[in-house]
């Protein structure tokens, strides 16, 4: 959401970062900080904010992805072919973010934000094809995987590799995620690159100083189930997780609180709040300057104190830009527009996608509710703890519409009852009274009556279609996955009418591009000190030929092979000898190994190297999976049957053209 000149929404877009080594400027920064509080509190007393006026905006984030349909680092080059336009960086060089004007919030307003949407998407494609990338929709991208997270992806600005080196300093250089969920992921990561795995429809309603504290209090309340319906993040790293996964990866991606802080319970920089406002605006502001350290230094600006002096409203730049690095899911933004200051709530826990009309479909449900739940509830902490609010959003998180939510009547009932039977009708009043047009409140909250009457959020279509898609390996399955999500937005048809993704229209070149799709992950291991006989009967059990020792911890210790159990026992038999012996006594310690990012041509030269039938594969000094001979042949065999399918010459020198590229 874009004001005039002088207002910029990013986070940190034009703000110079000083050199964090700098600690003069950043006291100086801090310095700065405090006056714009003080300046603000000034401005709240005095009347300077804007009231009486209802803007409604918003910021879409994207992934692009190339021809194989894994992300593009190309945001540059886009970005470079759309100047002049609302564009800017995200984190990644495989995303971008499109930033809506602002709108009064009335008549078409949301048919508009619609149309906006829909020419930025096509201003992105246009923008991308001589790149050969394209845009997605999506709150985390299915294919995307840990070899995307490197510093060679993160977009070469001052400001992330300042971030970048302020975070990995706090976190002592290692981002531990463990998220469990249908799956579970465990994973460490040398930088913060694991944040730009995540894209949203970040929303913004303008509200007046005075009615801050309820409106900011009734968002906490609604986000929950607007949040339930509006699911899309269920895959990250090829992993089923939460039905939006955004929200807990989000959260530890950017924990950087040491040992000592986490031990006392100091609260997360990604936060849902510890309680229910108050007053105003102040009261959140001072708690994040009190509560978080400075990260980084922006440009200081002219005194707000002398600015204030002279009739204008101050940027306020370094509260801004403070504020920008504390990450609540409804954040309290201020801005300038056409001279005049403001207050938004930006509301950032929803996800991008599924469809431009699903994402305006959300938004229209929570602009509905915030506008008529103050009448219809009155004073809302006194009716819901906001411990019950907070639990609301993380079951909200973890299980979309299957999530029970506590609510102000005291009950506890499915999100999908919650929304169809109460929610629904008071976000057609709200809508209603504000004066939208009656057409465009049946278009889009009919949207959601009809997802939530299906079922079919955006998450609960991903993990069916990658169910029915189980016969493919796992790199085709999350490649059909985003190959279905790309046909179905660019015809902008919502997530509840759409067909789970076919097995067909891979490009089945691409399907076997790494180790990560070939491996076996689904491994029978055992411990050194395990009785040889067990690795003996396992191996006949499962019909394995090597079996991988791992320690306690899930290292790689060594490997055992069904030829050596034999050598062993025969040995043994003959020499009369009958006691128990440990795996690492046989073992070959420190067997040959491989990525799970490295290339399948790598592998089979290492094991043509080393004269080896397979190869453990150990991510992060952990044992992940185990790609054998076996495995080649099966791939072999399937890219022969579908070459043979689709009709390309499997003679020497005869593939068409495109095969042979």
């Amino acid at each position: 959401m874009r004001g005039d000149a002088t207002l910029d929404l990013r986070t940190m877009g034009d703000h110079e970062i000083e050199d964090g080594a700098n600690r003069e400027g950043l006291r100086a920064f801090v310095r700065a900080l405090l006056e714009d509080l003080r300046a603000l509190e000034r401005m709240l007393e005095e009347g300077w904010i804007e009231s009486g006026v209802r803007r409604i905006g918003a910021e879409q984030e994207v992934f692009l992805v190339d021809a194989a349909l894994q992300p593009a680092p190309v945001a540059m080059e886009v970005l470079a072919r759309l100047e002049g336009q609302p564009f800017t960086t995200e984190l990644g060089l495989f995303n971008l973010e499109l930033n809506l004007a602002p709108k009064k919030f009335e008549g078409d307003c949301l048919a508009r934000t619609e149309q906006e949407l829909l020419r930025g998407l096509d201003a992105i494609r246009a923008a991308c094809a001589p790149s050969d990338a394209r845009p997605v929709l999506a709150g985390i991208l299915p294919t995307l995987e840990k070899r995307h997270l490197g510093l060679e992806y993160m977009t070469p600005l001052p400001r992330y590799a300042e971030l970048n080196r302020v975070t990995s300093e706090l976190r002592g250089g290692e981002f531990v995620t463990l998220i469990k969920g249908l799956d579970e992921l465990e994973t460490s990561h040398p930088n913060v690159m694991l944040e730009a795995c995540n894209t949203s429809f970040q929303i913004h309603f303008q509200v007046g100083a005075e009615e801050f504290a309820p409106l900011y209090n009734l968002a906490q309340l609604v986000t929950a189930p607007v949040l339930a319906c509006a699911v899309n993040s269920p895959v990250l790293l090829q992993h089923r997780l939460w039905q939006e996964t955004r929200v807990a990866l989000f959260q530890q991606s950017l924990d950087l609180r040491s040992r000592a802080q986490t031990a006392r319970g100091q609260r997360q920089r990604v936060s849902f709040g510890e309680r229910w406002i108050d007053k105003s605006v102040l009261e959140i502001h001072r708690e994040d300057v009190a509560r978080y350290r400075v990260l980084i230094a922006g440009e200081l600006d002219e005194p707000p104190m002398d600015v204030l002096d002279r009739g204008e409203a101050p940027r306020l730049r370094a509260l801004c830009l403070h504020n920008g690095t504390v990450y609540r899911w409804n954040r309290p933004c201020y801005g300038v527009y056409k001279g005049r200051a403001h207050l938004r709530i930006e509301n950032r826990a929803l996800p991008a996608g599924p469809t431009v009309l699903d994402e305006v479909a959300n938004a229209a449900f929570y602009f509905g509710l915030m506008t008529s739940l103050g009448e219809a509830y009155g004073d809302v902490t006194r009716l819901l703890p906001f411990e019950a609010a907070k639990q609301n959003f993380s079951a909200a998180a973890r299980y979309g519409l299957e999530a029970n939510l506590r609510w102000v009547d005291g009950r506890t009932v499915p999100a999908s009852t919650l929304i169809s039977e109460q929610l629904l009708p008071l976000a057609r009043r709200g809508l209603t009274e504000r004066g939208l047009d009656a057409a465009d409140i049946d278009r889009y909250l009919g949207v959601v009556e009809e997802r939530v009457a299906s079922g079919r959020t955006g998450a609960r279509w991903a993990l069916d279609s990658l169910a029915e898609l189980r016969a493919e390996n796992p790199g085709t399955r999350h490649r059909l996955l985003v190959r279905a999500m790309l046909d179905h937005q660019t015809r902008n048809e919502p997530v509840h009418t759409w067909p789970l993704a076919p097995a067909e229209g891979d490009d089945w070149r691409h399907g076997f591009a790494s180790v990560r799709q070939v491996m076996q992950s689904d491994l029978f291991t055992v411990g050194p000190e395990d009785l040889v006989d067990l690795a003996a009967n396992l191996m006949d059990w499962e019909h394995l030929r090597q079996v991988p020792v791992e320690d306690s911890q899930g290292r790689l210790v060594g490997l055992v092979s069904h030829r050596t159990i034999l050598r062993t026992f025969a040995s043994r038999l003959a020499a009369g000898d009958r006691r128990p012996i440990a795996v690492r006594e046989i073992m070959r310690a420190d067997p040959v190994s491989i990525e799970p990012e490295a290339s399948v041509l790598d592998a089979i030269e290492r094991m043509r190297e080393h004269r080896v039938s397979c190869l453990p594969v150990v991510e992060d000094g952990r044992l992940v999976g185990i790609v054998t001979e076996h495995d080649f042949i099966r791939v072999a065999g399937w890219l022969l049957e579908r070459a043979l399918r689709e009709g390309v010459s499997t003679k020497p020198g005869g593939a068409a053209p495109e095969a042979r590229r």
